[in-house]
């Protein structure tokens, strides 16, 4: 394993905390009805997992597969399709679950892509929002933290496929 050095940024407490607050919002603003949850891959297959379980509504997932990173701490701004959506999502309410939205780019060539598949609803939801780095003019609906700037690992995040399997969020240190 590549030896980053970290600093604890997120504990795997405040973590659930944030999920448990955003799967309350979900479930007020979806009461009654289904979601469909299309997590981004590989990032937020964690997050996914924790923000399912702990929903109350009717939920279904399905996943897509985007990369603008490579083996880089940030976006290219090329984004690259590689495994795409198995459900039908017309007339669907359609909740994007995404790790970290940072640049922006990838988020908003997915949700482009899947506004012209006319969902009913199509709303985003992510852990982590670094607006410092936004390049393109896209929010989520669904915040669970807001940060600065900085490279995070952990809970899902990776460096060049590192890291994911850590419970809590570190920032790296330059």
């Amino acid at each position: 394993m590549i030896d980053l050095k970290m600093d604890l940024l997120y504990s795997r407490e405040r973590i659930s905390t944030e999920i448990t607050r955003l799967a309350r919002e979900i479930d007020r603003d979806y009461q009654g009805q289904d979601v469909l949850l299309v997590a981004v891959l590989k990032g937020s297959l964690v997050f996914v997992a924790d923000l399912l379980r702990a929903l109350k509504v009717n939920a279904a997932v399905d996943f897509v597969r985007l990369a603008s990173y490579g083996s880089e701490m940030q976006s290219s701004g090329i984004v690259e399709f590689r495994y795409n959506l198995e459900t039908p999502i017309r007339d669907r309410n359609v909740l994007i679950v995404e790790d970290i939205v940072d640049s922006g780019y990838t988020l908003q060539a997915l949700y482009n892509k899947l506004l012209i598949q006319k969902p009913r609803t199509l709303r985003i939801c992510t852990l982590l929002d670094k607006r410092a780095r936004r390049e393109v003019d896209i929010e989520a609906d669904y915040i669970g933290i807001s940060m600065d700037d900085g490279f995070v690992v952990g809970y899902g995040l990776d460096y060049k496929e590192k890291y994911r399997q850590l419970a809590d969020i570190y920032l790296v240190k330059p």
